[in-house]
């Protein structure tokens, strides 16, 4: 994980400081145009503008740390993560742990309600596709399945909104935000059912490309321990459907699930830039977006060090829990 980490950071920092547009030219850029926005001065005026703009870029420079070499500036930051400082945001002027953490509220719901119907959904979906392969049941669910997997979040959630947003058709829910304006006046059940309202079209958009991924998973890991030569076994020695298919071939059926259980460690980063964007929610994606634009590259470096942890820690419980689910796996 520890090379993986620093891999990632050296490779992200370094493309991030030869983009084209970096803070330096941006200050540059603005101060350029209010200067020709004041008129022109003459000629005698340019070559003290000149000098400015000199003594202007050097001061920015310095103000950036874009006046040390490129390992210098890596090695500070490097030094600053390590005692946990994910430094100030250019942009906000605010530390970056608390930008991001701002935007937790968005991430974490799309995060555990994501995660939590995935599972409730297509696993038992996979199971009942496996027991009925090759019938009507299969067929129909599948089209149903292959059809929300076609459709992009984002086309989905505007459609959603057409339909359901007090357009031509339904007013049901609200078309933007997380919460209405007289959200702290409600009950805790109002507040409940207010965060419900505004998240539920999101949400929908947002996990309905998963399902086909899990639930066609779910299926073929079940067909295939259904077919194994122990199931056909556990049937000549008389066990029923519920004990060979309920307890011997599910428990193995589900290892590969759990692949995605180390997945709730990363629901507190988990985005779509499209979906916060149309939907008017302020998310880790819509930051992210915001802060390459304006060159805020402590966000986007902290944004990326905090996903790509929870990534790792993710896939170390993952491979954790396999040894739960058969202790027959042993990494050692």
């Amino acid at each position: 994980m520890f090379p993986t980490m620093l891999g990632i950071t050296v490779v992200t920092f370094a493309i991030l400081q030869v983009l084209p547009g970096g803070p330096v030219e941006q200050a540059m850029t603005k101060m350029r145009f209010g200067a020709q926005g004041g008129g022109d001065m003459g000629g005698a005026s340019s070559s003290a503008n000149s000098q400015i703009d000199d003594e202007y870029v050097e001061a920015l420079k310095e103000a950036y740390g874009f006046d040390k070499p490129i390992h210098v500036r890596y090695f500070k930051w490097l030094t600053d993560l390590v005692r946990l400082d994910l430094g100030d945001s250019w942009f906000y002027d605010e530390p970056v742990m608390d930008v991001v953490t701002q935007r937790f509220p968005v991430s974490i719901a799309f995060g555990i309600f994501s995660l939590f119907f995935t599972y409730l959904i297509c696993v038992p979906l996979g199971i009942l596709k496996s027991l009925a392969h090759n019938r009507f049941f299969d067929y129909a669910t599948s089209v149903l399945v292959f059809f929300g997997y076609s459709i992009p979040g984002y086309a989905l959630l505007i459609l959603l909104i057409v339909l359901f947003c007090g357009g031509s058709y339904f007013d049901i829910f609200p078309m933007q935000g997380m919460t209405s304006e007289n959200f702290s006046d409600l009950s805790f059940f109002g507040k409940a059912k207010d965060l419900v309202m505004h998240m539920t079209l999101p949400m929908t958009a947002y996990i309905v490309n998963q399902f086909a991924f899990t639930t066609m998973m779910m299926k073929n890991s079940m067909i295939e321990q259904i077919t194994s030569d122990y199931v056909r076994t556990a049937y000549a020695k008389g066990l029923t459907s519920k004990i060979a298919i309920g307890k011997h071939a599910l428990r193995n059926a589900l290892i590969p699930i759990a692949t995605g259980f180390g997945d709730f460690v990363a629901v507190f980063l988990a985005s779509s830039l499209l979906i916060e964007k149309i939907s008017g929610l302020d998310g880790i994606g819509l930051l992210t977006y915001d802060s390459l634009l304006n060159r805020d590259y402590p966000v986007v470096m902290g944004v990326i060090v905090l996903s790509s942890v929870a990534m790792m820690v993710g896939n170390l419980i993952s491979d954790l829990s396999y040894t739960l689910i058969d202790p027959r796996i042993d990494f050692k």
